[in-house]
């Protein structure tokens, strides 16, 4: 039975029971580096076991002593709590030695970008398209596969492609191409290396003057599209919204509606293909707005996920016109944010966390609002923390 409220296999101990391990970098080892004017050491890193109750203490004291944290892991039950800085300290290691810098930086120049341009598509052929809301659910919205087996296409997760469709406009010029994040991995859902898929909701809305529905023009295209028929595809484009290598990452994805689309790909990659350049064994935490559970896309993928990586996959979902939040209003992602505050905090201060959002340009205001939340709880200022995270190419955002 599906359940809102699964996030994977984490404890339900009581809070206070909980222990964490801070790693911190540009301290002193004893209580004197409290002071100042102290000469503080900047090499090696300190491991700070604390317990849960103590930690927004602790954090204030770091930070006033000029400490940086560089992760937080969860911590065993038998480990002694160092309430004092005099605690063992490691080497300086190089994080990111040249060799690993150049391989990243070839990584990052053989991303694709603009294969195929407007002024010469690549054609592809329509091989399926499913619908993806089940009964009861609103509106329509359509998973396609396309063959790309003819041509040079290729990608990675994260990018977009454009699609152009037929006809022309109301000045008679060629229709732009609208741009649609890709639902599959590089290797597509066939895994042969031959298909790409999106996930595309049919765009309906009232005229503001006539009030007669008006549909889009390309999302209608493509979700009527059948079986066999031609797709004029451009790109690929984009290296915001792109995977790191690092395969023991966290990865926390915030999505609404069809803004699952460069998730689905992340999963597949992260779980279903077990390819073998890449085993991720870190977590993926997957928020999930929607308004009922009849559109869950992808719902049963996400379900099969819980159950073969329940200690590496998450799903919390939010749906809005089912579930009340604490103050009796609709459930939003911000709402389920704040609720999972204690948990989604520490993880956001490792280092090899990276939070990617993708939908409507609206769910922003949300998001900012439940990790302002979420950032209070432990001391912490949203808005400044948050530039520290773009800065280290750890914040990812995609909206429409």
């Amino acid at each position: 039975m599906y359940n809102p409220n699964v996030i994977g296999s984490t404890a339900n101990t009581e809070s206070d029971n909980r222990l964490f391990v801070y790693e911190v970098v540009g301290l002193g080892q004893s209580d004197k580096a409290d002071n100042p004017n102290y000469s503080i050491r900047r090499s090696g890193s300190t491991f700070i076991t604390v317990p849960y109750n103590r930690m927004n203490q602790e954090m204030q004291r770091i930070m006033r002593m000029g400490g940086q944290i560089v992760s937080i892991r969860p911590g065993s039950v038998n480990q002694t709590v160092h309430t004092s800085l005099e605690v063992e300290t490691q080497p300086k290691v190089e994080t990111q030695p040249a060799t690993e810098k150049k391989s990243k930086k070839k990584a990052e120049d053989d991303i694709p970008v603009n294969i195929y341009r407007p002024k010469n598509p690549y054609i592809g052929k329509c091989m399926s398209n499913e619908e993806l809301v089940a009964e009861g659910g609103v509106g329509t919205v359509r998973h396609l596969k396309f063959d790309i087996s003819g041509g040079d296409l290729r990608y990675v997760e994260g990018q977009s492609i454009g699609i152009i469709p037929p006809g022309v406009d109301n000045q008679g010029k060629p229709h732009k191409l609208r741009l649609y994040s890709i639902a599959s991995t590089r290797h597509g859902d066939d895994v042969d290396d031959k298909t790409v898929s999106l996930c595309v909701r049919q765009l309906e809305y009232k005229h503001p003057e006539s009030g007669e529905t008006v549909y889009g023009v390309c999302s209608t295209h493509l979700c009527n599209l059948e079986v066999g028929a031609d797709v004029a595809i451009t790109g690929p484009v984009g290296k915001e919204m792109l995977l790191p290598h690092d395969e023991d990452a966290t990865i926390i994805m915030i999505a609404t509606g069809t803004g699952i689309a460069p998730f689905r790909a992340f999963l597949w990659r992260m779980f279903k293909e077990q390819h073998e350049d890449y085993k991720f064994k870190g977590l993926a935490w997957l928020f999930f707005g929607i308004p009922f559970t009849a559109n869950i896309l992808y719902r049963q993928e996400l379900e099969e996920l819980q159950q073969q990586f329940p200690d590496n996959f998450r799903l919390t979902c939010a749906i809005s016109r089912e579930e009340k939040n604490p103050e009796g209003g609709k459930m939003y992602i911000q709402d389920r944010i704040k609720e999972k505050a204690d948990d989604l905090w520490p993880l956001l201060q490792n280092t090899n966390t990276h939070t990617y959002i993708c939908g409507l340009k609206g769910m922003e205001g949300g998001i900012d609002e439940g990790m302002s939340a979420a950032a209070g709880k432990f001391g912490v200022d949203w808005s400044e923390y948050q530039k520290q995270l773009k800065k280290e190419h750890r914040w990812h955002v995609e909206t429409y």
